[in-house]
């Protein structure tokens, strides 16, 4: 049994603590609200209260084998993110790499958005990032303190970047269903893999110091999966768009500027090559249960 301490135990978290606290884990869930620490209990986890971006409250957590960094910046901007994912895992780091008996890894949930654009081609853990706004260069900046920072502190480190995540209440069926569609390509990742590819490198004792996408096996272009979703739930295709119509709207901010102009397909190869079998390996599988809802009656915005 490890001791393992989640720090920003939210939507990957809570079901990443379920699966090793099923595996006969010792459990903490770190969150700063109230909202957050009853989620955490709700989930049959150890509720503790810090906030990464305040090092005071980090003294008080439990000591840890390993120390997952899943913190949210909650969708704000560079700055916020700077302080969550650079500030807060360097106070983590420092907090436990300074006790007695350190983690022995810690792994930082990081997102494929540090690639920037490829132009539709695949990347994978050797392709250089090239984050093209203020919020992906903090998440490359926060890597590398995930891997030579605690590194420097004893802990060996490991980067999880994740594909866009879906799953229970985040299936986001209303934008595909009613439109418009912009074109380009998605690329994701079912919760519940996400959750479980971190607990595999961690039990499987993989992947230290090192890099892993964790993506499904088929990215898809936006229109197909459109059409492949309203044909499931037996509604008629969203309208769709061009990625020029979309950039000709003189109210898009400079962030979704970029992001429209970046275009890749992950690779999951290196993950499936360390043994991780997908509980969802498309959007197929993984889409199975919302469609089966919204064919029940339930509300698209509400799946």
């Amino acid at each position: 049994m490890s001791r393992v301490v989640i720090v920003g135990c939210g939507y990957v978290g809570l079901e990443l603590g379920r699966r090793l606290r099923e595996a006969d884990h010792d459990v903490t869930g770190v969150r700063r609200s109230d909202e957050g620490l009853d989620a955490v209990a709700a989930a049959g986890l150890d509720a503790q209260r810090a906030d990464a971006a305040d090092p005071d409250t980090l003294s008080a957590l439990p000591d840890a084998d390993w120390v997952v960094f899943a913190a949210s910046s909650g969708g704000r901007g560079a700055d916020a993110a700077r302080r969550v994912y650079v500030e807060g895992l360097r106070n983590v780091i420092e907090a436990y790499g300074g006790r007695s008996s350190p983690p022995d890894r810690l792994v930082y949930t990081s997102s494929t958005g540090v690639y920037g654009d490829h132009d539709g081609d695949f990347v994978d853990e050797e392709t250089p990032v090239d984050p093209t706004t203020e919020k992906t260069r903090v998440l490359a900046e926060a890597e590398r303190v995930a891997r030579e920072e605690a590194a420097a502190a004893g802990i060996d480190g490991t980067v999880t970047r994740f594909a866009g995540l879906y799953g229970p209440n985040r299936y986001r069926l209303d934008r595909y269903l009613e439109g418009p569609v912009t074109e380009g390509y998605l690329n994701m990742v079912h919760r519940d893999d996400a959750a479980g590819a971190v607990a595999f490198l961690l039990e499987s004792d993989l992947a230290r110091d090192d890099v892993v996408l964790v993506v499904d096996d088929e990215p898809v272009d936006k229109w197909t999966f459109a059409d492949w979703l309203a044909a499931e739930c037996d509604v008629p295709s969203p309208p769709k768009r061009t990625i020029d119509e979309r950039l000709s709207d003189p109210d898009l901010s400079a962030a979704a500027r970029r992001r429209l102009q970046t275009s890749k397909r992950c690779s999951n190869d290196r993950l499936r090559s360390l043994g991780y079998e997908f509980a969802y390996p498309t959007y197929r599988d993984g889409y199975r249960a919302a469609i089966e809802a919204y064919r029940s009656g339930a509300d698209a915005a509400s799946i």
